[in-house]
């Protein structure tokens, strides 16, 4: 995958490293971006800048300094990582003696004195690391004389938010299986009876565990995977971030938010729906139909050059011109519109750029959520979600799902 790393460069440079220092396993998103392993165990990631390598030509005499990527895993992963593209390198723990400083030194400072053993064979004498780098390892990494400095800029998220061509095909991948996921849950609600005021689905109770076993196996069908989802009715769904659980009842909101993974390309794509079967009320069916408009109206507004916060801004104008509340004309509202309008997605589900009041510039190549949803415990929560990249002439919604709210 091609990655511009100028934006690194830079902040290297800015503070006066040699390089980048990443000690974490393959499920730390910044790491899996940089060096295109993945492995369940932590292993080295040493990013040094092309000029770095140049200025430090023949420092080390004997050693394999150079520009690029390079490695330091375990034997287990040996063979795997020298498989990567794009890594310059790719050494052992065995090589650097490994066994022998955890023995002498413990597992803190003999793995530190094997990093510092491997930058300096790249002729690296200082580093900038992400701000949670394992504090024990570069306390212990200074001891042995190798400048550790945070980079409190988190310049690698930053530069993931600007998916490539590839990584948007990885997310819309996802988003069609997320897709199927989402048709397998409506049609089990189409499929149900109401009974008593309750889902009842192949003579049983149909429950929202039970939508998401559907939801989950699909997604397997689909090469995807999620830890949890979202399937939640009545007052369940007027709290954003409630799972939801038990049975399903009729003419309430039935809000599905699915979030998968891809298991092979580890990108996420994101949607909600929100469903009701049978007869909603006047109000919810407004609060539905509002939330529509809000969508709408973020999307209309969201394009390169305009703001996070521009759009929220759309979102929010949509919700106080109706009448409801939003975080931005009552900042300590529990009902209404009570979260941001959207997220970046990627290698996590939550990253940058953020659709919120404190929204960064948006640039083509950001893959964000449009999310408006309106929540009273009295009535209910409703909650739309697309996902759209950003483009040089506006956006491309990535969802093609339809938005409909009685099944």
């Amino acid at each position: 995958m091609t990655r511009d790393l100028s934006a690194l460069d830079d902040c290297l440079a800015d503070a006066g490293a040699d390089g980048y220092l990443v000690d974490a396993d393959g499920t730390d998103s910044n790491q899996r971006y940089l060096s295109g392993f993945d492995a369940p165990d932590p292993f080295v990631t040493l990013y040094v800048p092309e000029d770095v390598a140049d200025g430090n030509d023949g420092a080390n005499d004997g050693g394999t300094d150079g520009s690029g990527l390079h490695l330091l895993v375990s034997s287990l992963e040996y063979g795997r990582a020298t498989k990567v593209d794009g890594v310059a390198s790719v050494a052992r723990l065995v090589d650097y003696d490994h066994r022998d400083n955890v023995t002498d030194h413990g597992p803190v400072a003999g793995r530190a004195r094997t990093v510092a053993t491997f930058l300096a064979d790249h002729a690296v004498g200082s580093v900038a690391v992400p701000a949670d780098f394992p504090l024990g390892v570069g306390d212990a990494l200074r001891e042995t004389g190798v400048d550790v400095t945070a980079d409190r800029t988190d310049v690698v998220t930053g530069i993931r938010a600007t998916k490539s061509d590839e990584e948007v095909e990885h997310v819309r991948d996802a988003q069609r299986a997320n897709e199927a996921a989402m048709a397998a849950a409506e049609d089990l609600l189409r499929e149900a009876t109401v009974e008593g005021g309750v889902l009842h689905h192949e003579g049983a109770v149909l429950t929202s565990e039970r939508v998401k076993e559907e939801i989950e196996v699909t997604l397997l069908r689909h090469g995807c995977g999620l830890d949890e989802t979202i399937v939640a009715c009545g007052a369940d769904a007027a709290d954003p971030h409630d799972r939801g659980s038990g049975p399903l009842r009729a003419d309430e909101a039935i809000i599905v938010d699915i979030f998968p993974r891809s298991k092979e390309t580890k990108y996420h794509a994101d949607m909600t729906r929100t469903f009701v079967k049978g007869d909603p009320s006047a109000e919810l069916r407004r609060r539905f139909d509002v939330t529509d408009e809000a969508r709408e109206a973020a999307l209309a507004a969201l394009g390169p050059g305009v703001t996070g916060a521009d759009v929220h801004d759309a979102v929010c104008d949509v919700y106080e011109d109706a009448g409801y509340p939003t975080l931005r004309s009552d900042p300590e509202t529990e009902v209404g519109f009570i979260h941001s309008t959207g997220h970046g997605v990627g290698l996590d589900v939550h990253e940058r750029p953020r659709v919120s009041p404190d929204g960064e510039e948006l640039r083509p190549g950001h893959v964000v959520t449009i999310e408006p949803g309106l929540y009273d415990p009295a009535v209910g929560g409703v909650r739309i979600e697309d996902l759209v990249v950003v483009t040089e002439s506006g956006y491309e919604n990535l969802t093609d799902y339809p938005v409909e709210f009685v099944v």
